[in-house]
């Protein structure tokens, strides 16, 4: 099976784990990298991103060992546009995050359009980090959490 995920992962956090493990999983995975270009547009909040290759560079690394735990092989491409790589006709399935269940179906609806089978969307539930809240690389970034969701602001309402 040949199953499609799509990000901007940067910073690499458990959330993004998870979604990773979830495809592998399913079976040979395509990542779907956005680009410098693609990437400011997808961010709700404006903040740095590191360069295409750099962002490549750490999800190969992160993808390598966990490939290799399950046998399977992936792929990192560039994602120029919100639809991206799903709507080519090899994939099966699509990992998703909860809020971008939605664009699955979009995805859906432009593969029929165009002949292909619709792919199983499979949506990943977020991680929590300690303090109850959503890991999010725009928390990591400000300082907040780390990537495993260990809270490091002194303000922090958890123990």
């Amino acid at each position: 099976m040949d199953v499609a995920v799509g990000g901007t992962f940067d910073p690499v956090h458990d959330g993004h784990r998870r979604l990773f493990e979830r495809a592998l999983e399913l079976g040979d995975v395509t990542v779907g990298l956005t680009s410098d270009e693609f990437a400011p547009k997808t961010r709700h909040t404006d903040r740095q991103i590191r360069p295409f290759e750099a962002r490549a560079e750490i999800l190969e690394n992160e993808l390598e060992e966990l490939a290799d735990e399950y046998a399977r092989e992936f792929e990192i491409r560039p994602l120029e546009k919100p639809t991206g790589i799903a709507t080519e006709p090899q994939f099966d399935y699509l990992v998703v995050s909860p809020e971008t269940r939605d664009g699955g179906e979009r995805i859906n609806e432009i593969r029929v359009e165009r002949g292909y089978d619709p792919l199983e969307v499979v949506a990943v539930p977020h991680v929590l980090a300690a303090d109850g809240d959503l890991i999010s690389s725009t928390r990591i970034i400000e300082g907040e959490i780390d990537e495993h969701g260990t809270v490091l602001s002194e303000d922090s309402d958890c123990p």
